[in-house]
């Protein structure tokens, strides 16, 4: 064949090839498009619940990772409710009905397609949202400093070998059954050790980063980090995916394909961010970790004040079954079910748990990351993380950005309400109105009873001269 020929043929091919793989493309776009848009449609709640500020039977906490949740749960939830009304523990995918007598409260890690399985009409929802940022950098110092722990071991083997062990005679949970950290802490825990032998065959020839968050040495850089299928898949926009039920250890069937599909076509992110967003919407309560102090008393108001009600009625008409002036302490928070209970009470208990709890967690930090010295994760050494960095790490979260925000906006008018009843309820008894309104009443019942006091004894004379 004359080359000029050939040459014609291979372009012929090759434009033949373009327009195929093009078509390709667009058909899978399509599809992902009809996909992804069916499940929106089947999944957004059209109408905002007109009593979401009432807490129902069931109380939902959808806790999403490095928010701060587990403190609202030992600190505010645990001393809510006794552990004999929880409702069984889901770490994975629901295998079990949770609707056990007496159940009300379920905290978990699984997404909002735990939804499929509680009484919906009798279920509250709450959850925290975190400045995307903030959550990426806690989720990748969290990844090390749980697989960290496991470096005292001499090598991997020695590692599977006890985990074996112990799992078979553990009765507990512990964090590498919790979603998400069963899958990220044994990627992490690998890719330790793997740094760990390279240094030892580098000997002294390796140098080190005065960069934490980029010791590729000791550990794995945090642009590496954001970068890999592990994260792209269970980390970027996490909070938007659980939200909307889109994990992948989610209950809903076809989720993965929904994912899947808004991970490789941005623009149908769309979908379920809207999906997500009326989520919140309908939520008993949405807080902020960067507003703890705002969120914590809002929380105390809305869900507090309620859950307490709720439970004091539920002791008294059924004592033998809930014993929980047995099992809540401190003494204040037992005193709630006598009647003594207030929203100041329960924020005390909060400010001492919380106090305690930090402390613990700090000590277990600091004992871990020691074992991958010299890097040290701390609010300063973030400062160092290259700009370039942080707008790849906000990019990828684009979705947790939005949704950030309009939690945000949530929250605020949650927060304006609250503050507006609190101050109404006070004015009756502070402001100066308030005040002569009371006075105007004390006064004018003094004036009835002392008109009422003469009538009468005017009426007992008028009968004596009678006689």
């Amino acid at each position: 064949m004359d080359h000029p020929l050939k040459l014609a043929l291979l372009v012929l091919i090759g434009v033949a090839c373009s327009i195929n793989k093009a078509c390709s493309t667009q058909n899978d776009f399509e599809h992902c498009q009809t996909t992804v848009k069916q499940w929106a449609y089947t999944s957004r709640d059209l109408d905002v619940k007109q009593d979401k500020q009432m807490l129902r039977d069931l109380l939902f906490f959808l806790h999403i990772p490095r928010t701060g949740g587990r403190t609202y749960f030992q600190c505010f939830l645990k001393k809510l409710y006794s552990s004999s009304l929880e409702c069984p523990r889901s770490y994975d995918k629901l295998r079990f009905n949770p609707r056990k007598a007496d159940c009300k409260l379920l905290s978990t890690h699984n997404d909002y397609s735990i939804m499929s399985k509680l009484p919906k009409d009798k279920t509250s929802a709450m959850t925290i949202l975190r400045n995307p940022l903030d959550r990426i950098f806690s989720t990748y110092e969290f990844s090390v400093e749980v697989a960290a722990r496991f470096l005292v071991h001499p090598n991997l083997t020695s590692v599977t070998r006890m985990s074996s062990r112990i799992r078979a005679k553990k009765v507990g949970v512990s964090t590498l059954d919790i979603w998400p950290w069963k899958y990220l802490v044994p990627w992490m825990r690998e890719d330790l050790f793997a740094r760990r032998e390279a240094r030892k065959l580098k000997g002294s020839a390796y140098t080190l980063s005065n960069q934490s968050y980029d010791m590729k040495d000791v550990v794995m850089p945090l642009l590496e980090y954001i970068r890999n299928p592990v994260a792209l898949d269970i980390i970027h926009n996490g909070a938007t995916f659980q939200v909307a039920g889109l994990t992948n250890s989610s209950n809903l069937e076809g989720s993965h394909k929904v994912r899947h599909c808004v991970v490789k076509y941005q623009s149908l992110g769309e979908h379920v961010l809207e999906v997500a967003k009326k989520r919140l919407d309908n939520m008993l309560f949405v807080g902020l970790t960067e507003k703890h102090k705002e969120s914590a008393t809002l929380f105390s108001h809305v869900v507090g004040a309620q859950a307490v009600s709720q439970l004091m009625a539920l002791n008294s008409t059924n004592s033998s079954s809930y014993q929980m002036v047995k099992q809540i302490t401190p003494a204040k928070i037992v005193e709630a079910t006598k009647g003594n209970m207030t929203v100041e009470n329960l924020m005390e208990a909060y400010e001492t748990c919380v106090s305690s709890l930090r402390k613990t967690q700090a000590q277990r930090r600091n004992m871990s990351l020691n074992r991958i010295s010299p890097a040290n994760f701390t609010k300063e050494e973030r400062l160092h993380v290259p700009e370039l960095v942080l707008q790849e790490i906000t990019s990828l979260n684009n979705l947790d950005v939005q949704l950030y925000k309009y939690a945000q906006d949530i929250f605020a008018k949650q927060h304006r309400h609250m503050v507006l009843k609190l101050a109404s309820s006070e004015t009756k008894f502070t402001s100066p109105l308030g005040a002569v309104y009371w006075k105007f009443a004390f006064i004018s019942t003094i004036t009835l009873l002392v008109f009422l006091l003469l009538i009468v004894i005017a009426r007992r004379k008028k009968s004596k001269i009678k006689i």
